[in-house]
């Protein structure tokens, strides 16, 4: 508290040295969780800068659609590098203490790259829009100039607009507790500790929650809405399979994304019925299962990205094969040459 007192006299601002993770302590067999999400993160990393190497090393695969597949390739992992090896170490060094600084920096991270996620699976739908409800001028209106413009935007909104609502943070005081009930400096509970007033921190959060989930979420059912109207004009039913066939991985992807992130939300922001515990462990796993199914679900099932997986398989095991026989042969020149 002697931190705490010599900030209180120079400054109206009190900011503490840093705050305690304490979403995980009465958490039955949080043990079990924790060797879960370790492996989330590893097929997270493996299964997402395999899809990262493929499309980034194959010239035919640099086109709209896989530019926005490498998107939300690149922003999976790095979404759950911020928060899944922060809440492994919190259990396996026992150290749940975060300074200041960088509970804004992780706050920041997670949010830009939370809003990112969700942008990412607009401009997805965006692509199937294009390709479903305009064939014939897909490749003119869906270049490869325009879906980086669109990338970019949403890369420089969500940066900006977080670095915003991070930066008004320091404007609060904290003179009391110092706990934060989440997983990791989650916004909201962080700003709920503060002793000075929080209206402009609780008018950003619900800035936020149409940011990332609102928005693009209504983009997304007004895309589909524009996909099935053209969809059932169609005179075959073949090309009306066809054309629906293209749109189930990317459904899958926004049903798991969207549902339990929007529910935990509304529930948990807003109307605070859920137990705190319970809204801990949920937002956990709808933020970190998402980004570790989506090249599985999405970008491995798509044809020209599982072929060229399965060449890349096949040529290192060529590779391993040829490997083995020159160090054959090569011991057993050393045999012949002894003997």
């Amino acid at each position: 508290m002697s931190v705490l007192r010599t900030v209180l006299n120079n400054s109206d601002i009190v900011h503490p040295p840093g705050f305690y993770i304490i979403g995980f302590e009465t958490l039955p067999f949080i043990n079990v969780y924790f060797i879960f999400l370790a492996f989330v993160y590893v097929i997270t990393v493996l299964f997402n800068c395999l899809v990262i190497y493929v499309i980034a090393f194959n010239h035919c695969l640099h086109t709209p659609k896989f530019l926005a597949v490498l998107n939300l390739a690149v922003i999976d992992v790095i979404l759950n590098s911020c928060i899944i090896p922060s809440m492994i170490k919190i259990f396996l060094v026992q150290d749940n203490f975060v300074p200041f600084n960088l509970c804004l920096v992780q706050m920041f991270v997670y949010y830009t790259f939370g809003t990112l996620e969700s942008y990412a699976l607009a401009i997805l739908a965006y692509d199937r829009l294009i390709a479903i409800c305009f064939p014939l001028r897909q490749n003119s209106i869906n270049t490869l100039k325009s879906m980086c413009c669109i990338v970019s935007v949403s890369w420089s909104f969500a940066l900006g607009v977080i670095a915003f609502s991070v930066a008004i943070m320091t404007r609060l005081s904290f003179c009391r507790s110092v706990r934060v009930l989440s997983y990791f400096c989650d916004y909201a509970p962080v700003f709920r500790l503060a002793c000075n007033d929080y209206t402009m921190q609780w008018w950003v959060a619900s800035m936020l929650t149409f940011l990332l989930l609102a928005g693009p979420f209504t983009f997304i059912v007004l895309s589909y809405i524009a996909i099935l109207v053209t969809v059932f004009r169609m005179k075959s039913l073949d090309s009306r399979v066809k054309a629906l066939a293209t749109c189930v991985e990317h459904l899958i992807l926004v049903a798991v994304f969207y549902f339990p992130t929007i529910i935990i939300f509304t529930i948990g922001f807003y109307l605070r019925l859920i137990d705190p515990d319970q809204r801990v462990l949920s937002l956990s796993l709808a933020s970190c299962i998402p980004p570790c199914i989506n090249p599985i679900v999405y970008s491995l099932k798509t044809k020209d990205i599982k072929i060229r997986v399965l060449a890349l398989i096949r040529k290192n095991n060529i590779h391993v094969e040829q490997h083995k026989i020159e160090t054959i042969r090569v011991f057993q020149k050393k045999v012949n040459i002894r003997s």
